[in-house]
C-alpha cells in the first residue's frame, strides 16, 4: 500500500501527461478518454473489494477478474488509439507500470492471505492444467493415430 499504490498513482499522472503531449483531444478524442474512465472504474472495483472486505479467496478472485478485464480494456484502448496518435516509447513504458502494478498488488494480496492464495493457485492448476490434460488423454485414448503427412514446401 505504501509503495505500489503511490507508484501506480504517479504512473497514472505520467500517462495523462503523455496524452496531453500527443494531443488526445484532437486525435483519438473522447472515445479513448472514455476507455480511460472505464479502466479507472475497473480498477476501482478491485480497490473497493480490497478496502471493504476481508482478503480471502473471493476477494482475490475479484481482483484477478478486475485485472483480466482491465487488460482486455487496455488492449482495446491501444488498438484504437495507436492508429490515431503517437504512443511513443515513454508512454509504452508508463503503460507497463500501469499494467504490472495491479498484478504486483494481486501478488502481494495473495501473500497476505496466503492460505487463500494457495487454494486459488491449486484450483487454477487443476482447472487450467489438469482438466485440459485429462481431455487430451481421453482424446488420445479414443482416437486412432493417423500417419503424418509430409509438410508442404514453403512458397518461394
Amino acid at each position: 500500500m505504501y509503495v505500489v499504490y503511490p507508484l501506480w498513482v504517479l504512473a497514472g499522472l505520467a500517462d495523462w501527461a503523455c496524452h496531453r503531449a500527443t494531443g488526445i483531444a484532437t486525435t483519438s478524442g473522447i472515445k479513448e478518454n472514455l476507455l480511460h474512465w472505464l479502466m479507472y472504474a475497473e480498477i476501482g472495483v478491485g480497490m473497493l473489494a480490497v478496502a471493504y472486505f476481508e482478503i480471502n479467496a473471493a476477494v482475490l478472485l475479484v481482483v484477478l477478474g478486475v485485472f483480466l478485464v482491465h487488460e482486455l480494456t487496455v488492449y482495446m484502448d491501444l488498438e484504437y488509439s495507436s492508429l490515431l496518435r503517437d504512443v511513443g516509447p515513454f508512454e509504452q513504458m508508463v503503460h507497463s507500470f500501469l499494467e504490472l502494478l495491479p498484478l504486483a498488488s494481486l501478488g502481494l494480496l495473495a501473500v497476505i492471505a496466503w492460505p487463500h492464495g494457495w487454494d486459488l493457485a491449486g484450483g487454477a492448476s487443476v482447472l487450467f492444467n489438469a482438466v485440459p490434460l485429462a481431455q487430451e488423454t481421453v482424446s488420445c485414448l479414443v482416437s486412432r493415430p493417423r500417419p503424418r503427412t509430409p509438410a508442404s514446401p514453403a512458397p518461394r
